[in-house]
């Protein structure tokens, strides 16, 4: 467990213009009480180009401002023109490397490396290995229970990451739903996920608002919220927290937990504040207390 808890800014997941992108970074490097912050595109590799050129700015930006920044890889490579990408990536020298691939974390073999959430590490066994491969960083996926977190990070193989706050991801798909919801093919998607600027929610038959749809990525519809187990995270050993970028004010939201991890405001004052800060959505922590991950369970001390 690290002495001083740290706070992870995750990779932006949304399509936004590559403007406001640049400038949401910007303001992360300049006000933000985040310790490390993951660039790249890791939903759909046709977005990538438009972010490229901002790139070497923000970068230089970041690291000026004390941020450590870590770059993710895509979660699910398809392609001959991805797996070149990939491979670019894995060669890059002076910045860690976020795997959210497993064949990505092979090709990262002898070097320190993150292992991102959307590679599944549910057991020791799984954690072992990505340690020997040179994994010095392990973000857990959503819906590994707190009994598992606490497991986990009690093995000392490497520092575990917890997800914190906003929508979850959940999983990746060949097929752009976006598209399809606009009756387009993936191939000629006109980028219409940049429409949503937090994803596209999707309803069930009976209208209740279940999922959020992102490109090819299916996402929770509710925001994760764990402020209110930070405490016991902490006590469990692990020892940094990622937050979720979504277009509410993430400054605010991270010097939120940032207070509660150093003690200074209460947990139910904070769940009051980040309701303001976020107005239109609906929490959850339903997963780390071995529950539906769309329930939202009034405590604050994780079970046994």
């Amino acid at each position: 467990m690290s002495e001083v808890p740290k706070l992870t800014l995750g990779p932006v997941l949304f399509n936004w213009k590559p403007e406001r992108w640049r400038d949401f970074y910007l303001r992360i490097a300049d006000e933000a009480e985040i310790d490390s912050v993951h660039l790249g595109e890791v939903v759909c590799s046709k977005r990538q180009p438009f972010f490229d050129p901002l790139m070497p700015q923000v970068i230089e930006r970041l690291s000026a401002a004390g941020k450590e920044v870590v770059l993710s890889s895509l979660a699910l490579v398809m392609t001959a023109k991805e797996r070149e990408a990939a491979q670019t990536l894995a060669g890059v020298e002076g910045f860690l490397t976020e795997a959210n691939d497993l064949s990505f974390a092979a090709a990262l073999k002898g070097r320190p490396f993150v292992v991102g959430p959307f590679v599944n590490v549910y057991n020791e066994g799984t954690l072992a290995y990505l340690a020997g491969l040179g994994a010095k960083r392990v973000c857990l996926p959503i819906e590994v229970p707190g009994s598992t977190i606490a497991y986990l990070a009690a093995q000392g193989l490497a520092e575990i990451e917890v997800q914190v706050f906003g929508r979850l991801p959940l999983a990746m798909s060949a097929r752009c739903y976006h598209a399809r919801s606009r009756n387009l093919s993936k191939d000629g998607c006109q980028y219409v996920c940049g429409e949503d600027a937090d994803g596209m929610a999707v309803d069930t038959m009976d209208g209740k608002p279940f999922l959020t749809v992102n490109g090819t990525q299916t996402m929770s519809y509710r925001y994760h919220n764990l402020l209110g187990e930070l405490a016991a995270l902490r006590n469990a050993g692990v020892g940094r927290f990622r937050l979720w970028p979504q277009s509410c004010d993430m400054v605010a939201v991270a010097a939120l937990f940032r207070r509660v991890l150093d003690g200074q405001i209460d947990p139910s004052e904070a769940n009051r504040l980040l309701a303001d800060l976020a107005p239109d959505a609906e929490f959850a922590n339903g997963y780390i207390h071995g529950r539906e991950g769309h329930l939202l369970v009034d405590e604050e001390l994780l079970t046994a």
